[in-house]
């Protein structure tokens, strides 16, 4: 699905890149993946889109754009996003706090 013009893959996804696994109001962001370079709503969809080789983002490419919000479409590298207070720096959209529970799947922390 294209939202604000970016190809997003999953389950069940809304125009603010909700999914099946993960769709409270505040759910509203998408990870590029780093081992196949797309943009999934969450880890569970990326698992079922059949890429077997998940892979985190390390550490010396936390400047790379790799987390969209769903809400503006604002692209936030990986620093803004995990020092963001889960909150976009552009649209002041709320992110789910409880993300921060699952960083280590999507980035090397």
């Amino acid at each position: 699905m294209l939202i604000h013009g970016h190809l997003v893959k999953g389950n069940d996804i809304d125009q603010e890149t909700r999914c099946l696994h993960y769709h409270s109001e505040i759910d509203r962001i998408a990870i590029k993946f780093y081992c196949c370079d797309t943009y999934y709503p969450c880890f569970s969809c990326h698992e079922e889109s059949g890429c077997n080789s998940a892979q985190v983002w390390p550490k010396d490419q936390f400047h790379q754009k790799a987390v969209l919000c769903g809400s503006c479409g604002h692209e936030l590298t990986i620093d803004e996003y995990l020092s963001c207070k889960s909150v976009c720096s552009r649209c002041h959209k709320a992110f789910n706090p409880g993300c921060n529970l699952h960083k280590h799947l999507y980035f090397d922390v």
